[in-house]
């Protein structure tokens, strides 16, 4: 039995005429009640007849994520945990701005990056996600919170460009007008700096936002910090990103997660103005959320604060992200780990 979310509309159309006859324009009205009403029961596509709505409930299915439990923060801050198909889950996290709401969602069950300052790696890579998996973490947010996403950040759990083809085929399923229709300056990739998937993804015609986490501006401590900068140090890593603008147009931004005492120093702060003076680049400081595996603290307000002015003085523009959802398992990765902890009498 066919799962249909795993169908393109080209595909959806050749099974829907070869498999059970139907005319081709009854392949788009199936994929709009999937990918943008967000149904997965086809008793609920009244516009198709009570025979057709048979012959799919005897030849395929849809599937979908289901709700494991759920955490939400004062600020509105949601946090939820997914069960996928095959037993495993994945997180997800909606976060409420001034302009709207945004979902971080994960692309892989797992990380095998091995960065130090996650908690979503600690247990390695099970398995990539399917296009369909992603997509289905925005639908599930938007049903569980009633609110709309306009703007989604593929930032999750996983490195999303090491899941590139079912990442890209995400991006296009969600900007599609006939399924969520996000536009794609609205749609964020972030990735730890697989540099030979940054060049194709510059190739591909997106207008989506790149995000780096960057962490360090020096290869010692990018290393320590993200061990893929030993095969792609920071010359490959800026050359590709570079690339990626000039090929786009787009501004990159350039995520450092603060650290007490590692990565906060004002000599470091002038290394990362240099590091990114003159390129289009936006630099996002992140507090860090306390992962217990690392004992990592976050600077004081003004320890960050001498940080960000030092770094503006390289002509760089410099935010400090809003911290959201403090009470909850904030870190990637601590609500699925707790979570599996529980369910196999370890926690």
């Amino acid at each position: 039995m066919i799962n249909l979310k795993t169908l393109s509309l080209p595909e959806l159309t050749c099974w829907l005429t070869a498999e059970l006859g139907q005319p081709a324009f009854r392949a788009q009205q199936i994929y709009q009640w999937i990918w943008q009403k967000g149904v997965t029961d086809f008793e609920a596509m009244t516009n198709l007849s009570k025979e057709m709505r048979q012959q799919l409930r005897e030849k395929a299915k849809i599937e979908s994520l289901q709700l494991v439990t759920s955490q939400q923060a004062r600020d509105g801050t949601i946090k939820a945990l997914f069960a996928l198909p095959d037993g495993q889950a994945v997180e997800t996290v909606l976060m409420v701005y001034n302009y709207g709401t945004s979902v971080c969602v994960s692309s892989q069950v797992g990380c095998r990056m091995g960065c130090r300052l996650c908690a979503s790696t600690l247990g390695g890579l099970v398995r990539n996600l399917e296009a369909w998996e992603i997509y289905d973490q925005v639908l599930a947010m938007q049903k569980l919170s009633g609110s709309r996403v306009g703007r989604v950040v593929v930032m999750g759990t996983g490195e999303p460009l090491d899941n590139y083809d079912e990442v890209v085929k995400f991006l296009r399923l969600v900007s599609d007008r006939q399924g969520l229709n996000i536009g794609q300056r609205h749609l964020t990739v972030s990735t730890s700096g697989l540099v030979p998937r940054i060049y194709d993804l510059a190739r591909e015609g997106l207008a989506i936002t790149l995000a780096i986490s960057l962490h360090a501006p020096n290869d010692q401590l990018r290393s320590y910090l993200l061990p893929i900068n030993r095969k792609y140090p920071l010359q490959k890593l800026l050359a590709a990103c570079d690339f990626y603008t000039e090929q786009t147009g787009r501004r990159i931004t350039y995520e450092y997660a603060l650290i007490k005492g590692v990565n906060d120093s004002e000599e470091l702060a002038r290394q990362l103005g240099s590091l990114l003076r003159g390129r289009l680049a936006h630099v996002n400081l992140i507090p860090i959320n306390p992962v217990p595996e690392y004992d990592w603290e976050r600077p004081e307000q003004q320890e960050i604060a001498r940080f960000r002015r030092i770094v503006e003085t390289y002509g760089l523009e410099v935010s400090v992200r809003r911290e959201l959802g403090q009470e909850i398992d904030a870190a990637c990765g601590q609500l699925r780990r707790r979570v599996m902890a529980e369910r196999s009498g370890k926690g």
